[in-house]
């Protein structure tokens, strides 16, 4: 009989969540628990992207949750298409050594016309006014209608924003127990977020945090009964930390630091200011705790300047050239000419403007595709002004640098035929998955 595998990642997962997680109990007593060494950047799409395709950035070539293409002068973050990933996933592996294998992937970020013959992800419709129509992508693409009719739409401001929450989580396991009993993949790859919100906003470590995870532990019940095949031997789970969110006390702002130095331009509109990438010839494309940081002209003493000058920045620790980011494989064709890194207990915040009141509109909204950068803050709601606040210190969670030590590391729990050493890196878990199935990597 077809071998099943069942692997979650979830955001923020800590060795120490487990002991709350007791609905993992009903999978197994006596599972593998796993020390998990993520691969830098430690963010959403490479650290997706880097478990699905068991290698580093310099090879699948996901540098960010966004992309800057230098042709078009554009920013492209969070809207990529599968496309983008340019290498085999392990639906792509499965598929090829075994056709008979169904494969499934629920909310991976970049799982647009990707190849597991089950899909679903958010992809709400954005009209000219810039209001939204709740949607998913889904494949079939017909199985969205059927979810809808038995769950209602995918709440999508419960997935981020101010009021994100379980809610989304619990659409996400649900519509999967729906989708298993339409389809028994034998491959699941589910993406759960919940963890991601309350360890940002209040710290790792916070009240809220604790909550968060007894939170998800009832999401995971729904999970391990629904994803059970009465009279069918039990599947094997992966349950995998995506990466680890850390305590941070401080912010920087690289654009802030450039446009002071002489690097940045901005231009205005209607009274605010815009970044303009033609003109500028330094800029930074912020990402949690690092950000690529693009030189115009790419001429190798401006680089030098360029990194001299970020340097001394405070918050950040180290800024990588070319060679560096070789060394620890970043070296694509995508990435900035130079690597930003906070220190430990900082992060970075996109902004540019040096007066609130200059700040372009959809600074203040929740507004993941224009803001050329990850803004955390569009987690918190400023009541007084009604819209996102613009104080980037209240952050207390952050992710993206790849920390030493054991209480840093990630996590993996796994349960059935997968021989999960005591420690392995976060690309190993595509060998993993590809073993569990009989099958080479």
């Amino acid at each position: 009989m077809r071998q099943r595998l069942v692997f979650l990642s979830i955001p923020g997962l800590r060795r120490q969540d487990l002991s709350q997680l007791t609905a993992l109990n009903r999978i197994s007593n006596s599972p593998s628990v796993s020390t998990l060494q993520h691969s830098f950047p430690a963010v959403t799409w490479p650290a997706q992207a880097t478990m699905l395709c068991g290698c580093q950035p310099d090879e699948h070539g996901v540098v960010a949750n966004g992309f800057y293409w230098r042709d078009e002068q554009r920013v492209e973050m969070w809207t990529a298409w599968n496309r983008v990933i340019e290498r085999p996933q392990i639906w792509d592996r499965l598929k090829a050594l075994d056709p008979s294998i169904v494969t499934a992937a629920w909310f991976p970020m970049l799982a647009k016309g990707c190849n597991a013959d089950v899909v679903c992800m958010p992809a709400p419709i954005h009209k000219p006014d810039g209001s939204e129509e709740l949607w998913c992508h889904t494949k079939p693409q017909e199985f969205y209608g059927d979810l809808i009719q038995a769950l209602g739409h995918f709440p999508l401001k419960h997935f981020w924003g101010p009021l994100a929450g379980i809610q989304s989580s619990r659409w996400i396991a649900e519509s999967a127990v729906l989708a298993h009993k339409r389809f028994a993949p034998h491959f699941w790859y589910i993406y759960l977020p919940h963890l991601d919100y309350a360890a940002q906003k209040f710290g790792p470590d916070s009240p809220q945090a604790k909550v968060a995870v007894d939170e998800l532990n009832g999401v995971l019940e729904t999970l391990v009964t629904g994803l059970q095949n009465p009279g069918v031997p039990p599947a094997a789970w992966l349950v995998a930390s995506e990466y680890v969110i850390s305590p941070v006390d401080h912010v920087s702002f690289p654009n802030r630091v450039l446009r002071e130095a002489g690097w940045l331009e901005v231009h205005e509109t209607d009274g605010t200011e815009q970044l303009d990438f033609a003109r500028s010839r330094a800029w930074a494309l912020v990402d949690h705790q690092f950000s690529h940081v693009f030189v115009r002209d790419r001429d190798p003493a401006t680089i030098r300047a360029v990194a001299d000058c970020l340097r001394q920045a405070d918050g950040i620790a180290e800024v990588w050239d070319a060679a560096e980011q070789a060394a620890h494989g970043m070296a694509h064709s995508r990435s900035g000419d130079l690597i930003a890194l906070s220190r430990a207990g900082s992060w970075q915040a996109y902004y540019w403007w040096l007066d609130d009141s200059k700040a372009p509109p959809f600074a203040r909204t929740v507004d993941i595709h224009r803001k050329p950068g990850y803004d955390p803050v569009e987690l918190f709601f400023d009541m007084k002004t009604r819209s996102i606040p613009l104080d980037a210190t209240l952050v207390k969670g952050s992710h993206g640098l790849v920390p030493p030590g054991e209480q840093a590391a990630g996590v993996v729990w796994s349960a059935g035929p997968v021989n999960t050493p005591q420690q392995l890196a976060d690309h190993e878990l595509f060998r993993l998955v590809m073993s569990c199935f009989g099958l080479a990597d």
